[in-house]
């Protein structure tokens, strides 16, 4: 069960990612290269959304990685250790974070019960979408502020913020979640793999 914090949505994500981090296994925390934040829904409910903050570890990109390409491995998420991770946001693992949303939401005119016209529910389901991404964007941000990240797992490590149903905004969203001397080598593949694209 995560923290109980009182206050706003973002304060408990801050408490409750930290919680997360230092419940990640002590003989994994050497392993580890890079934290993962993948953003995903309640039954595919945009009013449900909730991050998974998980890792990845040197052990699964020796496992996946393929000479042509060694950076796909190293920073694609679908390479990626995905499965088991802890879930903050408005899902069931989290009735605190779930509460502290619906009440942010609903303070900020967002919440909706989905009746109304086609544009104006899209309307709607893209406000819940940005609000969301820049919770968990500052999430990051407020780890990496804090030093939490470098408290627990003994360094600072690159949080690669996704989500599937947005394919390329990781690079947007990674770049905003982190300091720029973390995120060099993710951002050297991406450019690298637009290039290749092109050709």
């Amino acid at each position: 069960m995560v923290t109980d914090v009182r206050g706003d949505f973002r304060a408990h994500l801050l408490e409750a990612a930290t919680g997360v981090l230092e419940r990640f296994p002590l003989e994994l925390r050497p392993q580890i290269y890079a934290l993962s934040f993948h953003i995903w829904r309640v039954d595919d409910d945009y009013r449900r959304p909730y991050v998974a903050i998980g890792y990845n570890t040197e052990t699964q990109y020796e496992a996946e990685r393929r000479l042509a390409d060694p950076g796909e491995a190293r920073w694609n998420y679908a390479c990626w250790l995905l499965d088991g991770f802890e879930t903050l946001g408005n899902c069931p693992e989290d009735p605190v974070g779930g509460a502290l949303y619906a009440e942010e939401t609903g303070r900020l005119g967002l919440r909706f019960d989905g009746d109304g016209d086609d544009a104006e529910l899209d309307a709607r389901t893209d406000l819940l979408m940005l609000h969301f991404a820049d919770a968990c964007i500052q999430l990051a941000r407020d780890l990496h502020a804090g030093d939490r990240i470098e408290k627990v797992l003994g360094r600072p490590l690159p949080v690669v913020v996704f989500d599937m149903y947005c394919p390329g905004w990781e690079v947007e969203a990674t770049e905003a979640a982190n300091p720029p001397g973390l995120i060099e080598e993710f951002l050297a593949w991406q450019r690298a793999a637009e290039e290749v694209e092109e050709v």
